[in-house]
């Protein structure tokens, strides 16, 4: 097994037919960086080739799954880490070099959607905007009951690269309601409006996931495959490519907004902590709306 310096790998399961990945960020709560993409492009590319692994389970360690992109701002980037210019040296925004920076993050969540192999993403904690982005790619999706699901990132920082192709699991009004706020589903009630497989509690998930997976594991690699093409051919009909390039350039449009500029500029004059405090306020204590039937 290759070492990474962000992912673990696991094989699991009968005859090690499963294998396991752990995004391996705990002390940021499995921030997403250039690095951790691309750790995790070789390891799919690896598994793919192998054909005694049959189904990937993609999990996060400690806390959560992953609580969005890492969003630090000065953090050290590590050598082989890829980084796009998006600014010249005056400082001004390279728009095409923005949307190309953010395609190639989304061209590694869409080798979940393209790869031979069986993915399921396993959610605890958070799996909140880059996370939330990236477990949905995956085929199958299962969660703990109290899991935080959804993206706030909408909440002027830009859009979903790839829309958490949320209008191909959600009805278009539930779609448009998570979006427009940035609200958060727990992991019950994702399962219960079928944006994700399964709700367990917590101390069950592990056992449950592995479960699930050996017994979608019982077909051969190359025929799982078949029938993973032959699904997403119709959804790929339905046009989910270009609808999530569409989404990515989107994306990069939107870091041009009103509202993001302000992001900025509040992170700028007390952090990150302050920034995220003051962008939630307005959305905190009336939830409760979603309940109501009179």
């Amino acid at each position: 097994m290759a070492d990474y310096n962000t992912l673990i790998l696991e094989r699991l399961g009968t005859e090690d037919r499963l294998a396991r990945i752990t995004l391996n960020r705990p002390e940021k709560m499995n921030a997403l960086t250039g690095e951790l993409f691309t750790e995790l492009n070789d390891c799919l590319h690896d598994l793919e080739a192998d054909q005694s692994c049959r189904v990937i389970i993609i999990r996060g360690a400690g806390r959560c799954f992953s609580a969005g992109y890492d969003l630090t701002p000065g953090r050290e980037r590590r050598p082989g880490e890829r980084s796009y210019q998006t600014v010249d040296a005056k400082r001004r925004t390279l728009m095409m070099n923005v949307r190309t920076s953010m395609q190639q993050i989304t061209d590694v969540q869409m080798y979940l959607w393209n790869m031979a192999k069986i993915t399921i993403t396993q959610l605890h904690g958070y799996a909140l905007a880059g996370g939330c982005e990236l477990a949905m790619m995956a085929d199958l999706v299962v969660a703990a009951e109290d899991t935080q699901i959804g993206h706030p990132g909408l909440r002027g920082l830009g859009t979903a690269r790839n829309g958490c192709i949320w209008p191909l699991v959600l009805s278009m009004r539930k779609a448009k309601e998570y979006y427009y706020t940035g609200d958060n589903m727990t992991g019950a009630e994702a399962a219960e409006v079928e944006m994700i497989n399964y709700a367990w509690p917590k101390e069950e998930l592990d056992a449950n996931t592995i479960e699930f997976a050996e017994r979608i594991a019982n077909g051969s690699a190359d025929h799982l495959a078949v029938l993973k093409l032959t699904m997403n051919r119709f959804y790929e009909n339905m046009g989910i490519y270009s609808s999530v390039r569409s989404a990515t350039e989107q994306d990069a449009l939107a870091q041009m907004t009103e509202w993001t500029y302000s992001f900025g500029e509040s992170i700028r004059e007390g952090g990150l902590k302050h920034a995220f405090t003051t962008r939630d306020a307005p959305y905190q204590g009336n939830e409760g709306f979603r309940g109501k039937t009179d």
